[in-house]
């Protein structure tokens, strides 16, 4: 079976997932984008396929949906659901399943839960599936360990760290950890939404702690900037003794007290790539790989979901309904 996808955001993240597509045989029938420099050009060549597509960027999303009747909207322009949700809409207004890289989707009942049964009544009235995920919500900090958790008999507590090398990352991941400000500059832009640095710790623990059955009491979650102790460079920021050469954040989920869920990630300039799961319990084990490549593997697990989620139920779901394999927290009946 061809699966029709039309790319709807056609940034970093959505030319990865345009040209991945392409490469393992989906039919993209639209693309859609706002911005001027990409609009009426073909997708091939904003992408850097190297040959055209026959499918042009337009800003018109109404129109490329209602034209092109895709399987799939395969979807990447922001992280908050309350700002992306009538782009949502409009796929679902054409009858057409939506995967999102969109943060806050994975788990949006916890920032935006009015909007999230909103959006998931609409999804069963039309029939259509829609699913946030990605690496960060989506992966390292729920997926993974809920699958390694499958080999615990008795799961007492989930840590996770993830470390990367900023330095490594496109410009606007850099940017929006606040690269090269002062500590000031860096609380004032996070406040104002100028920049984000990690979204998505309390959707990560609450998606954990439902894939494994785990009634938590509270959440939390926080993030503060890690300042430059010497000189650090990289190809877009240059940074100096005092300014931001990162961020570490946590989100962590807590029953009766206790701690029972933590993720970390520690992003900065020259830190260390590595990812380390730690289950405690019977028997204890940890797990620790080399690191993972953050937007290409948004893009795999973009297009790896597609074709499941074309087959899931309809409505609003989480990856809690596309994993069955973990650790089970088991309730009396």
């Amino acid at each position: 079976m061809v699966i029709k996808t039309t790319i709807y955001g056609v940034g970093p993240i959505g030319q990865l997932i345009a040209r991945v597509a392409v490469e393992r045989g989906f039919e993209i029938v639209g693309a859609v984008d706002i911005d001027p420099q990409k609009v009426g050009k073909d997708l091939g060549e904003v992408i850097g396929l190297g040959k055209t597509l026959g499918v042009k960027v337009e800003s018109d999303a109404d129109k490329v949906l209602r034209d092109a009747k895709p399987d799939v909207v395969l979807h990447s322009t922001g992280s908050f659901f309350d700002r992306v949700y009538p782009q949502i809409m409009k796929a679902v207004k054409a009858d057409a399943d939506v995967v999102s890289t969109c943060e806050t989707l994975s788990w949006p009942w916890y920032r935006y839960p009015d909007l999230a049964e909103l959006v998931d009544n609409y999804a069963k009235n039309h029939g259509v599936t829609i699913l946030g995920a990605g690496v960060n919500p989506g992966f390292v900090f729920d997926a993974l360990p809920a699958v390694l958790s499958v080999t615990l008999t008795r799961l007492d507590k989930i840590t996770v760290i993830r470390s990367l090398d900023a330095s490594k990352r496109r410009y606007s991941f850099q940017k929006k950890i606040g690269l090269g400000m002062t500590p000031s500059q860096f609380n004032e832009a996070l406040s104002r939404g100028e920049i984000t640095a990690h979204v998505g710790f309390a959707e990560s623990v609450h998606l954990l702690a439902d894939i494994i059955g785990l009634k938590l009491d509270r959440v939390e979650e926080g993030q503060e900037a890690l300042i430059a102790e010497r000189h650090y460079e990289t190809q877009y920021f240059k940074m100096e003794p005092g300014q931001i050469k990162g961020v570490v954040g946590h989100g962590s989920g807590f029953i009766s007290g206790r701690e029972v869920i933590r993720v970390e990630l520690r992003a900065c300039a020259g830190c260390e790539d590595f990812e380390e799961v730690r289950l405690e319990g019977e028997p204890s084990i940890t797990w620790r790989s080399t690191g993972t490549a953050g937007d290409p593997a948004t893009a795999a697990v973009i297009i790896n979901l597609a074709p499941r989620v074309l087959s899931a139920r309809p409505g609003l779901i989480t990856l809690k309904d596309l994993i069955n394999y973990s650790y089970s927290v088991l309730t009396s009946r």
